[in-house]
């Protein structure tokens, strides 16, 4: 049985939420948690909310206990950059992009 949960538009580049998704890849869902409590990294809040819904939609849906529940899969993806400007010296502007990502996470039971 698999349960997936996404989050798009989330205000964190995909190249940062990479990071933290590389260190969670393959393990059980209670462990992974874990992990991303004590990581100080902004994203790892964010990426802690998408695995706790995976894991409550497991649940609900098919009745998995989150035990047995590892990340089979997760997805980092760019999302729409938001285009910003900033006053320069001599009247000119410069462009500030404010990256989005979305990210994807699959749970699936271990036996």
């Amino acid at each position: 049985m698999e349960a997936v949960a996404k989050h798009k538009g989330a205000r964190l580049s995909a190249q940062k939420a990479r990071l933290i998704a590389d260190q969670i890849r393959g393990k059980q869902v209670e462990e992974a948690l874990t992990l991303l409590a004590f990581s100080p990294k902004k994203g790892a809040k964010i990426i802690s909310k998408v695995l706790k819904s995976a894991a409550a939609n497991a649940e609900d849906v098919f009745g998995a206990d989150i035990d047995e529940l590892r990340v089979a899969e997760i997805q980092v993806g760019e999302g729409i950059t938001l285009k910003r400007f900033r006053a320069r010296a001599k009247g000119r502007g410069t462009r500030i992009l404010k990256r989005t990502s979305n990210i994807q996470i699959l749970v699936k039971s271990i036996n």
